[in-house]
């Protein structure tokens, strides 16, 4: 099934526990795409750690690959992942914050190519990758979330979202309640979805 939606994850240090626990709750007929930048060196063993306790096929992304909903894309280390006309990219572009992959470019991308069936989640980790690219999201009126910094093992990526653009702040539970109601409404026919 072709997503009409996206949802799209970042996270570095101390986000791999928050990031599961969201991904695991994402129900089966998830209508949007998942898609999940991480820099850190548990990236490489993403797939399968989130296909552990999640329903949700999970695999790195694949240049040229078409986008279908239901599934989690994570971003191979060393490329970033961005979106072209329902397509993935992959580039090895000059790294953002001093990583490659990063999530703005990500933000930005999905952002640009699915304006408001985006929802853009920034969880923990170092730095401040993911807070220009939210404000994209947000701008193009897309949904923008953010993990609770007093929640986060690593708050600087939460704090310098919400310095950006003061996007919702959720506690993690709360991040995984509006992401399955997002993916079960784009699950439903386009008519619907509106309701």
């Amino acid at each position: 099934m072709v997503a009409h939606a996206i949802v799209a994850l970042g996270a570095a240090g101390g986000g791999l526990e928050p990031l599961r626990r969201v991904t695991e709750r994402l129900p089966r007929n998830c209508g949007a795409a998942v898609f999940v930048v991480m820099h850190s060196g548990a990236a490489s063993f993403l797939p399968e750690i989130l296909s552990w306790h999640g329903k949700l096929p999970v695999e790195f992304a694949r240049d040229g690959a078409p986008i279908k909903a239901g599934r989690i894309y994570v971003a191979p280390p060393d490329h970033h992942m961005c979106v072209v006309a329902d397509h993935i990219k992959l580039n090895q572009e000059p790294r953002v914050h001093n990583v490659r992959p990063a999530i703005d470019p990500m933000f930005a991308s999905v952002a640009n190519a699915y304006r408001r069936r985006v929802m853009g989640i920034v969880l923990g980790g170092a730095g401040t990758d993911g807070a220009a690219g939210i404000v994209e999201i947000e701008r193009l009126g897309g949904c923008a979330l953010v993990q609770d910094p007093r929640q986060a093992t690593s708050p600087s990526m939460p704090e310098a979202a919400i310095a950006a653009d003061a996007p919702e702040c959720l506690s993690i539970e709360d991040i995984a309640i509006r992401l399955t109601a997002f993916c079960l409404r784009a699950f439903l026919p386009a008519a619907l979805q509106t309701l």
